[in-house]
């Protein structure tokens, strides 16, 4: 398989390591004249399929919280495509934790089409934000803890 700079192997156990995964269908207006997806979608993708995985985990209902004082912001995405995707197909975007840092989250991204063919990889950098000052807020214990359980259950 191809080689990805943030991937150590990128082979079967790397595509076993996700266990959450959203469904998506690629729409019309996702495709280009050629009828292949278009190469900005994967980035809507990867909004989708985080949001569904931090409600999943918890903390996306901490950041809705009217009374709340945290957000999340996008600090860095990339993506790597690997094989043709087209209109109508059917995807499951894949996604889990690599790696926490102290205010901050590593979350890689997986893309697979109703053949099992990975369409692309990728990866991205969330951190938790003050809605206030905009500076970085650490994740509490709690936060930490269950991020951790989630990182190692693989939900």
């Amino acid at each position: 398989m191809k080689n990805i700079s943030y991937i150590d192997r990128f082979d079967e156990s790397y595509l076993t390591s996700f266990s959450f995964y959203h469904k998506i269908k690629i729409r019309f207006s996702e495709t280009d004249m050629f009828g292949h997806m278009n190469n900005t979608a994967p980035f809507t993708y990867f909004e989708l399929g985080r949001i569904e995985f931090f409600k999943k985990i918890g903390l996306m209902q901490q950041w809705l919280d009217p009374n709340g004082g945290k957000i999340p912001v996008v600090a860095d995405l990339q993506c790597d495509f690997l094989n043709q995707a087209f209109f109508d197909d059917e995807i499951k975007l894949y996604v889990k934790i690599n790696k926490i840092g102290t205010s901050s989250i590593d979350l890689h991204y997986l893309g697979i089409n109703q053949n099992g063919e990975s369409l692309f990889v990728g990866r991205g950098t969330i951190v938790q934000i003050s809605k206030q000052t905009g500076k970085a807020i650490p994740w509490t214990k709690e936060d930490k803890k269950r991020m951790q359980q989630v990182k190692l259950a693989n939900l």
